[in-house]
């Protein structure tokens, strides 16, 4: 009989990419893989490693599947950094796996399940690996980079671009378990989602940790420009939308690509971080204010009903009153769409842990709550001033989609009777509910 096998995935959409690769893989291995942990004698947790928060989530979800009965491989971003710590101190999971192990993942899911102990990785900073070239890439166990059929989940589909990252962001460990930043190579992307839209995906949506360096490592900066355009024509795609866009890349014909291309969202997922200067310094990351709302206002000159959405890091050490204010002037004056606010926590080997300045918890709480508060507001009056706009909507489920300034985190748009999953219709928005769109198809 075959081996029965379940996925649990957790963390982000980069992540969610890596796990529709593992069950590819148990499932091209000749596994039984299926959704539910009861009944499996394998449970596969892809892990986030992110954050404490997300952290916690993965630890308490390897506890949980190990109470199914079942024997429990982790994978993902925190089994990738913490390696023989997590597996030391997590006896409950059978396997702390690698991502160099994901080549291999039915041979060592099945080894699991007949009961094999499995050595576990030692913790290494990936940075300091020679980065291989993409054609390599695809061979080498690197999560995003299989080449291998995927199943279809729903109409709307996240898709790689590139792992990796070179840029160091003093609060950010994730270049030292994800590695140098490579590119896939665009024929590998283009025939990818040619695959997706023959499943039936209607509009995919490109991650990787820095999307305005596709192309680099491959001698092309502007190669992402010239992709985007080849997607947005691929039969049966209605939407490409590309996320995790860094400010400081930002060039004018990449935001005039993306504002102004049929077939390509109007979409712009920015990773501003904080406005004050000073602060983006000591996070070793560029710009301020004045440099992000010149950006923004050269988007809107493009495309005025364009989406746009950031994340923002609140009590950063040193941070001072004066520069919470400007966040909060900036993200007034910005007008965005959607806002994740997150309270600054140390992360091991970041460099932000021995700055000075560090802020009591509370405090740090305390202008977070703040934050919130306005970005509430904000996003709220945002989503009002889109009333009499008209949108197309890819339905994602019964009577909810999204249109193309709404990404998979930001909101949805509310149409009863809107037909089917996966059509595409044209509504009027009548209404809001919170930051969700109400609309009437006409």
């Amino acid at each position: 009989m075959k081996t029965r096998v379940s996925v649990v995935r957790l963390g982000c959409a980069r992540n969610d990419v890596d796990a529709d690769e593992l069950q590819a893989r148990l499932v091209e291995g000749g596994l039984d893989v299926r959704d539910d942990p009861e009944g499996a004698e394998v449970v596969l947790v892809n892990t986030c490693g992110f954050i404490a928060s997300a952290k916690k989530d993965s630890i308490d979800t390897i506890l949980a599947a190990a109470d199914t009965g079942a024997r429990v491989v982790v994978t993902g971003c925190l089994a990738e950094r913490y390696g023989n710590e997590l597996a030391d101190s997590l006896p409950e999971a059978a396997a702390v796996l690698s991502f160099d192990d994901y080549g291999e993942i039915a041979d060592r899911v099945r080894r699991v399940a007949d009961g094999e102990s499995l050595p576990v990785h030692t913790p290494a900073d990936r940075r300091r690996l020679l980065p291989l070239a993409p054609v390599d890439r695809s061979s080498s166990g690197v999560p995003g980079h299989a080449g291998l059929a995927r199943i279809v989940t729903g109409p709307v589909m996240a898709v790689k671009l590139a792992s990796g990252c070179d840029r160091r962001c003093t609060f950010c460990a994730i270049p030292s378990f994800r590695g140098s930043f490579v590119s896939r190579r665009p024929e590998d992307v283009i025939g990818e989602i040619a695959d997706l839209a023959d499943a039936g995906v209607r509009e995919v949506v490109l991650v990787s940790e820095n999307s305005t360096s596709y192309g680099k490592d491959l001698g092309d900066i502007r190669m992402l420009e010239r992709l985007l355009p080849a997607l947005g024509k691929v039969p049966g795609i209605v939407r490409v939308r590309a996320s995790y866009l860094q400010p400081a890349e930002m060039r004018p014909g990449l935001a005039e690509v993306i504002a102004q291309t049929p077939g390509v969202a109007p979409y712009f997922d920015l990773s501003f971080q904080h406005a004050s200067p000073r602060i983006l310094r000591r996070m070793r990351r560029f710009g301020g204010s004045d440099d992000f709302l010149g950006l923004l206002s050269g988007i809107r000159g493009h495309a005025p009903n364009a989406g746009v959405r950031t994340n923002v890091i609140v009590g950063f050490p040193g941070e001072t009153e004066a520069d919470l204010e400007e966040l909060a002037d900036f993200l007034a004056q910005a007008a965005m769409d959607a806002v994740g606010v997150f309270g600054y926590s140390d992360e091991e080997g970041t460099e932000a842990i021995g700055l000075d300045g560090h802020l009591p918890e509370d405090e740090i709480d305390r202008r977070v709550a703040h934050i919130c508060a306005l970005v509430d507001e904000l996003t709220l009056e945002r989503a009002t001033r889109r009333i009499g706009e008209h949108v197309e909507v890819i339905m994602e489920e019964p009577g909810v989609g999204r249109a193309a300034h709404q990404g998979p985190e930001d909101g949805a748009t509310l149409i009863e009777e809107a037909g089917e999953v996966g059509d595409v219709v044209r509504a009027v928005v009548t209404g809001v509910e919170g930051v969700d769109l109400v609309a009437e198809i006409r």
